[in-house]
């Protein structure tokens, strides 16, 4: 009887073990299953070739639309709104009427005194109703010229180098995906902000069909630099030792093993980085090859 009891205990155990190695191997590093039976010392890599791209470096900044003429206009006298001539929307020409004020003098009359237009352009805002109290300093509407627009957005310091009046940029707002609006560089601050180390900078854009509206959210893609054609590899393909030299990593003739190739760079954006010296187009060189030393073996998938 106890023969039997610690037989059935062994059977248990066996299972127990059974069961653990079954959960220890599904826990498995998806890297190492897909490594298989490469032997430990083997690199599992993937190739890419030197390509000829158009490289650009850019710099993506935000802001708001602005109309590149806004005026807001205030009556001349202080007194009572008597009448708004023109409503938001309504197409204005220079000088043109826009509101009328009665002036508020005890025992004189006088004929209403007119709130003109100092652009031309459109009624963007009209800010009081008739029979508010008005004084010269209240604003009495909005007037704004959209055919051009401005963006203005701040440029941290380390790019101002890279920056000149004209440069184009490419500008896009939300609420018309997919829509892409030329623009140039068209005021470039004379000074630094001491607190946030950026400079100001303005953006112009043609907006023939007012698109594009006071106020709107917008991106600016600016265009620093570009290369064209160039040879280049993935940034993450290319390494620098401990003096300074640059190097990839291709494969043997045989691609069985890793070979240290120093070369010259060049150009290079966020992704992308120009070969000048070392390499040619279409030879191949070893990705993200992390780990990997120059003689080490490889299996290239």
């Amino acid at each position: 009887m106890k023969k039997k009891t610690i037989k059935r205990l062994n059977y248990v155990l066996l299972g127990i073990i059974i069961l653990v190695g079954i959960g220890l191997w599904m826990r498995r590093d998806p890297a190492e299953k897909l490594l298989g039976n490469v032997p430990m010392d083997v690199f599992v890599v993937q190739t890419e070739k030197v390509q000829l791209r158009d490289l650009k470096r850019q710099l993506l900044m935000s802001g708001n639309v602005k109309a590149l003429e806004e005026a807001t206009l205030y009556p001349r006298v202080s007194g009572k709104l008597l009448k708004n001539v023109l409503k938001e929307g309504d197409a204005v020409k220079r000088n043109q009427t826009v509101s009328l004020i009665e002036r508020d003098e005890v025992g004189a009359v006088y004929e209403p005194v007119v709130v003109p237009s100092t652009i031309t352009g459109v009624v963007g805002r009209v800010y009081l109703d008739p029979g508010e109290n008005v004084t010269t300093t209240t604003p009495v509407a909005l007037v704004v010229n959209q055919s051009t627009v401005r963006i203005e957005v701040d440029v941290p310091e380390r790019y101002i180098g890279d920056l000149h009046k004209g440069q184009s940029a490419v500008l896009r707002v939300d609420a018309l995906p997919g829509k892409d609006f030329e623009a140039k560089l068209n005021i470039l601050s004379p000074v630094v902000d001491s607190m946030s180390r950026a400079m100001a900078v303005e953006f112009v854009a043609e907006n023939p069909k007012a698109l594009l509206k006071s106020g709107m959210f917008a991106k600016v893609d600016i265009a620093l630099a570009e290369k064209k054609d160039a040879p280049s590899v993935s940034k993450k393909s290319v390494y620098t030792d401990e003096q300074g030299q640059t190097y990839v990593y291709i494969p043997s003739s045989d691609k069985k093993q890793a070979i240290r190739q120093n070369v010259k760079v060049g150009f290079e954006n966020n992704d992308y980085v120009e070969i000048t010296d070392g390499l040619s187009t279409g030879e191949e060189v070893l990705a993200f090859a992390y780990g990997v030393k120059d003689g080490s073996k490889i299996e290239i998938k």
